[in-house]
């Protein structure tokens, strides 16, 4: 019940609509309790006097009830329904404002299709609760109290008689209750799992027709509708047995009441009247009754989607800032890691006791096998994950001291699998940086090398790129990182080395740009080409976790060990191509400029990312 608590809790932020939906909601049962025993009243009286005008009186009476009664229900309905809104509406953004907080360690074992349909289906089953169950439920509590007191007004004995079904009813609804709950929370879990299918078959539509899987991707899909039909068909099959018995109950009742009442009428105890109100009453009753199955639907469904929605709300971040986190200036960029541990558990370590430092604007090459760490290493400077053990810390200050937004618009990352936004070619350069002029995008996409191409686009940098760049090739994606990344002017530059699955000329394009780039930097890049490692100002060679060498190529060459290894399989056999491009192997960090236009550490201008934009 908790759960329900705290979804109420998102509606009693808007206390004068609810209170005006609850006003409503009495005026609606009020106005429907007083028609029942106007009708009966008519009746006595025309059967007494046998007068008309007595009726038409009473008749108008109800025509006006009955208009009050229809402007309350809509009343009610238009502020429940808005109510329902409103609280969707805060969900999503809580939910969505959350899911931007939460570090790479939660993201890392999520399905994001599953992601997605809390977002969409659980918020939509709490707005229905809101609704329906919070507001309508009110009136149905209402129409049940309301009709009881009355009942028992008018005759215990009736009353009791017309009460007996109700124990069966709510034996029903407690039974039921729980079956609802566990069958709709399996319902979402299963809708989690066929928007994951969904959206990894349209992420990868070129995978999926490139291996004509088309038949295996439909079967995969069908299963998992399939599965979230099975558990919709039982949750409407639970509710149409409810309401089918508790209909059952209710008419065997109100026959009971026919026959028990109609002696009374007989033998002078009761009159025509106050029979005929006693059943319209017992019709009143039929509408909670009737709506008890749908309002324990409501109310499961609730519980089943507010539980997946608080599973994320509530899930704690291993990385948070500060209660009094200080605002990080713009860095020299001296890196240091000392004695750095880190795991994704306790009993899997992916990192231990990594110490190392880089000096501003040098030029650090990581070097490894899979998994020996390098990634999680470049990962640890921008917080996406926290250290366990030792500390990470840029100029001397400890980065978990500061803003996560301050420490990241010091930190700017080019990484290989480049994500492009479904938008303009200008809106996807200037997206860390939104206020930027035109002047700076056009300044960062000539260092980038991208500008000629912009050019030539019919309409320039008001280009639509697909969804994930799909327009673009791999080498322009490229370049458009590096041109977003420049924008921001980071005095530190992560890159996963990204010329590793391009041509030769794509090649030497992105290696001129970021020979511009790198200029005035410190500059961290997971090589896996040997101009990278050749042209760095120290290599850092990473194994199981573990910082086995480090030093310059010329030297690490000479000693036997894991560098002397890699260089053997990867890299020798570049040497070729090296030598056949020595324009490229400048050195990164005092790099000639190649790009026709001033560098950025010539730039006579003010950092383009204002302080305060994420």
């Amino acid at each position: 019940m908790s759960i329900l608590r705290r979804l109420i809790g998102f509606a009693f932020k808007y206390k004068r609509r609810l209170l005006l939906a609850y006003l409503s909601t009495i005026g609606v049962a009020a106005f429907a309790l007083s028609i029942p025993r106007i009708l009966g009243t008519a009746i006595d009286e025309v059967l007494r006097s046998g007068e008309v005008r007595q009726l038409v009186v009473l008749s108008l009476v109800i025509l006006a009830l009955s208009i009050m009664r229809g402007v309350a229900a809509y009343a009610q309905q238009y502020l429940g329904e808005s109510l329902g809104q409103r609280v969707a509406y805060d969900l999503r953004n809580i939910y969505y404002d959350r899911l931007q907080r939460l570090s790479f360690a939660f993201h890392d074992i999520q399905r994001s299709g599953d992601l997605m349909s809390r977002a969409t289906s659980d918020v939509e089953g709490v707005r229905m609760f809101i609704q329906g169950g919070v507001i309508r439920g009110g009136y149905m509590v209402l129409l049940i109290v309301g009709v009881s007191v009355i009942l028992i007004i008018s005759s215990w004995k009736l009353a009791l008689m017309s009460l007996v079904f109700v124990p069966f009813i709510l034996l029903r609804t407690s039974t039921i209750m729980l079956q609802m709950r566990l069958n709709w929370m399996a319902e979402r879990t299963e809708m989690g799992h066929l928007n994951t299918v969904l959206q990894e078959n349209l992420a990868g539509q070129r995978v999926v027709k490139a291996f004509a899987a088309e038949e295996y991707e439909k079967e995969k899909f069908s299963y998992r509708a399939g599965e979230v039909a099975r558990y919709g068909f039982t949750a409407e099959r639970l509710q149409a047995v409810t309401t089918s018995l508790n209909n059952f109950f209710f008419l065997g009742g109100t026959g009971v009441i026919l026959w028990f009442g109609g002696r009374q009428v007989v033998e002078g105890h009761m009159s025509e009247g106050e029979l005929v109100a006693f059943l319209l009453y017992m019709g009143l009753l039929a509408i909670p009754v009737r709506m008890t199955a749908w309002i324990v639907n409501s109310f499961s469904r609730a519980m089943s989607s507010g539980e997946r929605i608080f599973y994320v709300l509530d899930a704690e971040s291993p990385v948070e800032e500060k209660q009094n986190a200080l605002v990080m200036p713009r860095v020299r960029g001296d890196v240091r890691f000392e004695n750095v541990s880190f795991g994704y558990t306790e009993a899997s370590p992916v990192l231990q006791d990594v110490t190392f430092e880089v000096a501003s604007t040098k030029v650090l090459a990581i070097l490894g096998a899979p998994g020996s760490g390098k990634t999680t290493v470049v990962h640890m400077i921008p917080r996406f994950y926290d250290v366990t053990q030792g500390r990470v810390t840029i100029d001397g200050i400890d980065i978990r001291d500061v803003t996560l937004a301050s420490l990241r618009q010091n930190v700017g990352i080019v990484q290989q699998d480049v994500f492009i936004f479904t938008s303009t070619i200008r809106a996807n350069i200037a997206y860390g940086a939104v206020d930027a002029s035109m002047e700076d995008v056009i300044r960062a996409a000539k260092l980038a090398q991208l500008h000629d191409y912009i050019e030539s686009m019919p309409e320039g940098y008001d280009t639509y790129v697909g969804e994930r760049g799909v327009t673009l090739s791999g080498g322009q994606r490229q370049r458009l990182a590096i041109a977003r990344t420049l924008l921001l002017n980071p005095p530190i530059l992560i890159l996963d080395d990204s010329t590793s699955s391009v041509d030769t000329e794509t090649e030497h394009l992105i290696r001129q740009a970021l020979n511009t780039v790198l200029q005035g930097r410190t500059t961290f890049i997971i090589a896996h080409r040997l101009s990278s490692v050749r042209n760095a100002d120290s290599v850092l060679v990473m194994k199981e976790g573990r910082v086995v060498q480090q030093g310059v190529h010329d030297e690490l060459i000479q000693v036997p060990g894991p560098y002397q290894e890699i260089y053997e399989l990867q890299l020798r056999p570049q040497e070729p191509e090296v030598n056949g491009h020595q324009e490229l192997t400048t050195n990164m960090g005092n790099a000639g400029n190649t790009s026709g236009v001033a560098p950025v550490a010539s730039l006579e201008t003010p950092p383009l990312r204002a302080e305060g934009n994420s």
